[in-house]
C-alpha cells in the first residue's frame, strides 16, 4: 500500500479533454508511476470543449453533478460559485495528504483558502487562470466594487503553504496579492509529458510549400479577434494556409468572416497531437489579462514543435517564456499594420529557424516541468 498521498481538487478531469484536467491527470501519472503516491482527484462531473484525447482517467477520482450545465452567462457564474464550494466540501470528505487545488471553477481557491485552514487541511494553490481578477478584466464587475474587493480579500487572506504557477511574472503577482512570500515553483500550462504525436499527415496539412498557421482552442474573452481578423485579411492564399478549429465567446464572428476567404480550413476540432502539422500557431491575450490567465495552447504548440505569433504584452509569461521561438504583435499598437507587415516579410527559412528553436524551448520546458512535479513530491512527503 502506498505511504505517500496526494489529493488534487479541479473542475475538469479526464475523459473530460480540458486541459487543466490533462494537466493534472499528466502530474497524477508522473507521481503514481515514478514516486509510488495514492493520488486522489476531486472534480465535476460534466464535459467541455477541448482540444486534447480522451484519456483514460488515472488515480482514484471522486465527482460531484454541476447545478447548471448550460452556457448562459450568469447562471454558468452561479453554477461555479457553488461547484466550488461543493467540490471543496467533497475534498475535504475523501482527502488523503496535503491538497493541491487549481483555480477552476472561477472563485475555488475563494472556498479552499478558508475552508481548507479552518478543518486543517495542508494545502498547494496551483494557479491556472486568476478570479475574481477575471472578472474585472472582462468588465463583469468594477474592481472597485464592494462585492469584488470582498472576495478578493477573501481569496487571498490565508495563503497556501506553496504556489505552482504558471510562469513568473504570474507568480509574483499572486505572491504580492497574498502580500507574503511563498515557497513557489513554475508548472508550464500546455505542456505535458505523455503527449504523443500523430506519426501520419492530417488531410489538411498537405504536401505543398505554403506557411501553415493555426489557431485552435478557445477565442474567448480573454483573446483578441481583431488579431485573428487582420490576419485573415492579410493572408496570401499563394503563400500561406490557416486552420481554425476556434470555439468561444469571439468565435461566431470571425468563422462567418473565415468563410468567405481563400486558403483557409475550417475544423471542428484539432487534436493536440496534430499540432505538430502547424508552422506557426496564433496566440493572443489582452493586456488586461496579463498574469490573470496563460494560454495553454502557445505551450502546448511549441512542446508539439511549431512557433508562435503572439499578441498581447511582453510582460506576459507567454512572451517571457517562450520569445525565442516566436514573433511579436503588440497588442496596444496597430495591429492590423503590424500583421501585415509580418506577412510581408515572412519567408519559409525563417519559419524553420524558429521551430528548430522551438525544439529547444520544449526541451527546457519539459525539464521546467519535472522538476515542477518533484517539487510537487517534495511537499507531499513533508
Amino acid at each position: 500500500m502506498p505511504n505517500k498521498f496526494l489529493t488534487i481538487v479541479n473542475r475538469h478531469y479526464p475523459p473530460n479533454p480540458g486541459i487543466t484536467g490533462e494537466s493534472a491527470w499528466d502530474l497524477a501519472q508522473y507521481l503514481i508511476e515514478y514516486h509510488g503516491f495514492e493520488v486522489r482527484i476531486v472534480h465535476v462531473k460534466r464535459s467541455d470543449l477541448g482540444g486534447g484525447a480522451v484519456r483514460e482517467p488515472i488515480g482514484k477520482t471522486f465527482s460531484i453533478p454541476t447545478l447548471y450545465k448550460g452556457k448562459k452567462g450568469f447562471l454558468k457564474l452561479v453554477a461555479g460559485f457553488f461547484d466550488g464550494f461543493f467540490l471543496v466540501i467533497k475534498t475535504l470528505q475523501v482527502r488523503r495528504g496535503p491538497v493541491l487545488c487549481m483555480t477552476s471553477p472561477p472563485l475555488l481557491p475563494f472556498w479552499a483558502s478558508w475552508l481548507f485552514p479552518m478543518f486543517g487541511a495542508r494545502w498547494a494553490l496551483w494557479s491556472m487562470d486568476l478570479f475574481p481578477e477575471g472578472f474585472a478584466a472582462d468588465g463583469v464587475i468594477k474592481a472597485s466594487n464592494p462585492i469584488y474587493r470582498f472576495v478578493h480579500w477573501v481569496t487571498y487572506r490565508f495563503a497556501p503553504s506553496a504556489l505552482f504557477a504558471l510562469g513568473p511574472n504570474q507568480a509574483s503577482y499572486v505572491q504580492n496579492s497574498y502580500g507574503k512570500k511563498i515557497p513557489t515553483t513554475i508548472i508550464p500550462c500546455g505542456v505535458l509529458l505523455n503527449q504523443p504525436l500523430d506519426p501520419d499527415r492530417p488531410s489538411w496539412r498537405l504536401n505543398d510549400d505554403k506557411i501553415y498557421f493555426g489557431y485552435a482552442g478557445n477565442l474567448g474573452d480573454a483573446h483578441s479577434d481583431t488579431f485573428l481578423l487582420a490576419l485573415i485579411q492579410h493572408l496570401n492564399p499563394q503563400k500561406h494556409h490557416l486552420i481554425l478549429a476556434l470555439y468561444g465567446t469571439k468565435a461566431e464572428k470571425v468563422l462567418s468572416i473565415a468563410q468567405q476567404k481563400e486558403g483557409i480550413t475550417i475544423l471542428k476540432n484539432i487534436p493536440r497531437s496534430q499540432l505538430c502539422f502547424i508552422d506557426i500557431h496564433l496566440v493572443s491575450l489582452l493586456t488586461q489579462w496579463t498574469h490573470i490567465a496563460v494560454p495553454s495552447k502557445a505551450m502546448s504548440s511549441i512542446g508539439a514543435g511549431g512557433s508562435i505569433l503572439f499578441c498581447g504584452s511582453k510582460e506576459a509569461d507567454t512572451w517571457a517564456l517562450l520569445q525565442e521561438a516566436g514573433w511579436y504583435i503588440d497588442e496596444n499598437g496597430d495591429i492590423n499594420k503590424q500583421v501585415q507587415a509580418f506577412l510581408e516579410k515572412l519567408t519559409l527559412p525563417e519559419v524553420l529557424q524558429r521551430k528548430q528553436k522551438a525544439i529547444q524551448v520544449s526541451f527546457h520546458l519539459k525539464e521546467m516541468l519535472i522538476n515542477a512535479y518533484e517539487q510537487v513530491a517534495a511537499f507531499a512527503q513533508i
